[in-house]
């Protein structure tokens, strides 16, 4: 349950991080849980439909009540009519948030962290930051780790550095703060500042 350091051309050394013991043993349902509040938050809650009362017209009575052999009808804007209103339909008043502890997030993130460690998926470097803002040269980390699928975590994004790295498929970069267990657990290898990986390590 290890960290693999890298040196300045992002190469594998045979230096290794290990991660505190407060990383292991934690319950990975703790993931879960953050991941479903995470995905609940973004949730776009634009799905919506007119009930009968928001339907524009019908205010007066179609047809006579008796005499025409139909069934009776009040409102243009009855569910039963076409383009009348819905029926317990969707609406975007509903509140999808979901309540997670403060704890939990941190035993999420460190469950999540700790999976790539044991994984061989967790690398540390001293430095993220491609000065030339060229996205070739910001290729180079994933041509010598042979990685595609990569979470990147800064300490904080330059303009170069973001420039370089926007464009790469199957790539994320974020700061220290944005770092949470659902990028952590959806990407399939992290790499990370040594900076970022202290202050991890010390909140832990």
């Amino acid at each position: 349950m290890s960290a693999i350091v890298l040196d300045a051309n992002y190469a594998k050394t045979s230096d290794v991080l290990t991660l505190p013991e407060s990383f292991s043993g934690i319950n990975p349902h703790n993931v879960y849980l953050y991941v479903k509040s995470y995905q609940a938050g973004i949730r776009s809650n634009t799905a919506t439909v007119k009930n009968r009362s928001e339907v524009r017209g019908g205010g007066k009575k179609p047809f006579a009540q008796k005499g025409g052999g139909r069934a009776r009808a009040g409102s243009t804007r009855s569910p039963v009519w076409v383009g009348g209103g819905q029926v317990f339909g969707p609406s975007n008043n509903r509140n999808y948030n979901q309540k997670i502890n403060k704890k939990q997030k941190k035993l999420a993130l460190k469950c999540a962290i700790e999976g790539h460690a044991t994984n061989g998926t967790l690398f540390i470097v001293d430095s993220l930051e491609v000065s030339s803002g060229k996205t070739k040269d910001a290729k180079v980390i994933f041509n010598t780790l042979g990685q595609r699928d990569v979470l990147l975590v800064k300490t904080l994004i330059d303009e170069n550095t973001f420039l370089a790295f926007r464009n790469i498929e199957k790539s994320y970069l974020v700061e220290e703060n944005e770092l949470n267990a659902f990028l952590a657990a959806t990407y399939r290898s992290v790499v990370m500042e040594k900076a970022v990986y202290e202050n991890l390590v010390k909140e832990a």
